[in-house]
């Protein structure tokens, strides 16, 4: 890795260590730096209605990645192998938001070759407890109060979830740990195959497993919000059949839209609906692409909005942006192995950054003023911001 020099601001994360010593710390990237260049039509009475739904709601990000990554990309490898993944805690406080589902990088920073281990998602979770246990105004969500709380008390909360259960392996009773370790929401399947069931990698997708829907079952029982978003097709169909709760699509968006097999078909859509789920609508660059707009930017992302709001209704649509502080084009780029991505054979324009939706700081306060320009109402607003969130939370986690 790169010598031990950093801006100041950069290390808010961990202020119990000494930077460079206890840690290898690198570069990171600038939190502040800015790349976006929209900015929704709004009169001088718009901008205020945008400010005031921002304050007055419950915000939350469905699917969201808060850490500063490394200016340079090619320490990104080591640095995620350290398990700490540091986070512009400053930046968030900025962002409007009430909480972030925060799902962290584990599945890429794995020990082993062979993918994140069971150690290595403990070490993860445990050094992300240890980091928000020292930060001030910051609090981990167990429940609907706690995030409700948080808006009166100004904080922010974090819900802790993880894209993978695949680390369990086959031990049923590690869902019972990671539980009660605060975990609150946890994706079956990360892009292949696990003991679970299928990823929307897989070449053939063999559904949900025996084990998979033993795993189900316990999530349902203890109240975990189980998420679909890198399931394939029919392991996403048959966890939301299996499931007797509502399950949860966190960061994805509609094959209808964009044809890559990281979008959801109407299929499953319709299904996550039918049983009462949410989608939340992905930003990660290259992912949400539209037919209309092929450059991806925001206007590329609130296609699949609209569709996916025609579709399944907008009580069961939200936003998981699934951003990051850093260059996350660049990101992609360096581990391209390790991710879930899928190509098409749409031509489409490569983009550096998604405009409008680079990161945790500026994604809602552009996606409210978005939907204050296009006529939405302060109630539709308010679902999408949270309140359809915080419905589903109330009927999975009880």
């Amino acid at each position: 890795m790169s010598s031990p020099v950093a801006r100041p601001s950069d290390y808010e994360s961990f202020p119990y260590m000494r930077r460079g010593i206890d840690f290898p710390a690198v570069e990171l990237s600038d939190p502040r730096h800015r790349r976006s260049g929209f900015a929704a039509a709004l009169d001088e009475e718009q901008v205020a209605r945008v400010e005031r739904l921002l304050a007055d709601n419950v915000v939350i990000s469905f699917h969201d990645h808060p850490q500063l990554f490394p200016a340079d990309q090619s320490d990104v490898s080591a640095f995620l192998r350290t398990t700490r993944e540091f986070t512009a805690f400053t930046e968030l406080r900025r962002s409007g938001l009430t909480a972030i589902f925060d799902n962290w990088f584990g599945v890429i920073g794995s020990s082993t070759p062979s993918g994140w281990q069971w150690d290595d998602l403990i070490t993860t979770l445990g050094m992300r407890l240890a980091d928000l246990a020292h930060q001030d105004g910051v609090v981990v969500a167990h429940t609907v109060r706690d995030i409700l709380d948080a808006k009166r008390d100004g904080r922010l909360a974090f819900v802790m979830g993880t894209e993978s259960v695949g680390p369990i392996g086959t031990e049923l009773d590690r869902i019972d740990v990671l539980y009660g370790l605060g975990i609150r929401q946890m994706g079956l399947v990360y892009a292949t195959a696990n003991t679970l069931g299928s990823g929307q990698k897989d070449p053939k997708d063999e559904g949900l497993t025996a084990f998979g829907r033993r795993a189900v079952r316990r999530m349902n029982a203890l109240g975990v919000l189980i998420d679909v978003s890198h399931a394939g097709d029919r392991t996403s169909l048959e966890a939301i059949e299996a499931s007797s709760k509502p399950v949860a699509i966190t960061h994805a968006g509609a094959r209808g839209v964009w044809p890559i097999a990281r979008m959801k078909p109407d299929e499953v859509l319709r299904a996550c609906a039918e049983r009462g789920g949410v989608l939340g609508l992905e930003a990660a660059p290259h992912t949400t692409v539209s037919y209309d707009h092929r450059t991806h930017t925001i206007e590329s992302v609130m296609d699949h909005f609209t569709y996916a709001v025609d579709l399944m209704g907008i009580e069961h649509v939200a936003f998981g942006p699934d951003t990051l502080y850093g260059d996350h084009v660049g990101f992609h780029h360096a581990i391209s192995g390790q991710l879930g991505l899928t190509p098409t054979d749409v031509a489409y324009d490569r983009v550096a950054h998604v405009d409008g939706l680079e990161n945790p700081s500026e994604n809602f306060r552009n996606i409210t003023g978005w939907l204050v320009e296009h006529g939405y109402s302060d109630s539709e607003i308010q679902a999408v911001l949270g309140g359809n969130i915080l419905r589903l939370l109330n009927e999975v986690w009880r």
